[in-house]
């Protein structure tokens, strides 16, 4: 399983990337959403994990983003890693196209809990976790 974390703390990066790890999943790093955006266009994931707040595009931007493009990779499963706890922002992550919402900090279970649903839905490519 191709991962990609859209993330500016390096740490968060770090920390989620020792998870993957450990079942078997490859992980790729955009330390900003520009360059997550590009990355998704140019490489092969089958997840995105997408922080909402970040130096210059936030992530519901780039997740708007993403879902207005008229190609296939704009179906990529999308699943917010955030620490925001408004009220609302599970609402407001949906309605911007994403596909989950997990809170930082991020629990392994929690983690692989909603990857397991973007699997079973099918919009993972089909991709069983090892």
């Amino acid at each position: 399983m191709q991962v990609l974390f859209v993330e500016d703390d390096a740490m968060n990066r770090r920390v989620v990337k020792d998870m993957l790890r450990v079942v078997g999943a490859n992980m790729e790093e955009a330390p900003d959403a520009e360059t997550g955006l590009e990355m998704i266009e140019n490489g092969s994931f089958n997840i995105i994990l997408m922080d909402l707040r970040m130096p210059g595009m936030d992530g519901l931007t780039a997740i708007r983003q993403l879902r207005s493009r008229g190609c296939a990779k704009a179906e990529l499963p999308v699943i917010v890693v955030t620490a925001d706890t408004a009220v609302d922002l599970r609402e407001q992550c949906l309605a911007a196209g994403a596909d989950e919402v997990i809170l930082k900090p991020v629990a392994m279970g929690a983690l692989l809990n909603a990857m397991g649903r973007m699997v079973a839905k099918g919009g993972a490519d089909d991709v069983i976790l090892s």
